[in-house]
């Protein structure tokens, strides 16, 4: 009996084994792993509508960025170069010009006003010569207004008083004096018996504290305000008005700005 012979498309008969078909390489996904394929006529170059707003945003914010980054480089970079021209300015201005501080001194005392024979409130004057000196070949100096002098006794303030406002032209020495008035400053028996001590050995010790705000002259520009700050460790023999000066030591300190 002749085999029967079925096409190769068609299905085997029951009882028959399938044939194999040709292997082909199927990829094998993971449990809980998922492709999807997108057909390239649906894969756009441009945002899609509902995206296409965000996308606007974000465009126009980067050359909102750049700007603001180019703008902070130019402003750091002039502010450095203003910065390099001032310092080199005041290299070359100190480099002719030379300045130097004014030189202070006292070279008189004469004191009223203190009664140690009572415990009574005093009000103590002190009339204070000053010597100023400035050393500047090319710079001037204008002693400006809101001075002060204070003379101090063992932290107690016992008077004040100012400078003359006035003009000081170079390479001078000016001498001039000063009244520095106190009121009703009352003492401790302890001061006061410090005082009556230290007059009888001839050493009376006191600080004097001079604040003056002055400009600078340079041809014909004047500066700021510039403060100088002196503080006198003054020793006297007496509290009369024939006082004299025993030690005297000042210390001076600029503020610039």
């Amino acid at each position: 009996m002749a085999d029967r012979v079925h096409p190769r498309d068609s299905p085997p008969s029951s009882g028959e084994a399938p044939m194999a078909k040709p292997s082909q390489s199927v990829p094998v996904q993971p449990a809980g792993t998922y492709v999807i394929q997108i057909p390239k006529d649906q894969i756009y170059r441009y945002p899609p509508p509902e995206n296409a707003r965000r996308y606007q945003k974000y465009s126009r914010r980067e050359p909102r960025r750049r700007c603001c980054r180019r703008c902070l480089c130019w402003s750091l970079g002039l502010l450095a170069s203003l910065l390099l021209l001032l310092a080199v300015s005041a290299g070359v201005l100190y480099l002719v010009f030379r300045p130097e501080s004014p030189k202070y001194s006292i070279d008189d005392v004469s004191i009223h006003g203190f009664n140690l024979t009572s415990l009574s409130a005093v009000s103590p004057e002190f009339n204070v010569t000053i010597r100023a000196q400035n050393p500047n070949d090319k710079i001037g100096i204008y002693y400006q207004k809101e001075s002060s002098v204070t003379v101090y006794y063992s932290g107690i303030n016992l008077c004040n008083g100012a400078l003359p406002v006035f003009y000081q032209p170079s390479n001078n020495l000016t001498v001039f004096q000063t009244a520095l008035k106190g009121s009703k400053i009352l003492l401790t028996n302890a001061v006061h018996s410090t005082l009556a001590a230290e007059e009888k050995r001839g050493e009376l010790p006191f600080r004097l504290n001079l604040k003056a705000p002055v400009k600078f002259k340079v041809g014909a520009v004047k500066t700021w305000t510039i403060t100088f700050k002196v503080k006198c460790e003054l020793t006297v023999d007496s509290l009369t008005s024939s006082s004299k000066i025993v030690t005297t030591d000042c210390d001076s300190r600029v503020k610039l700005w």
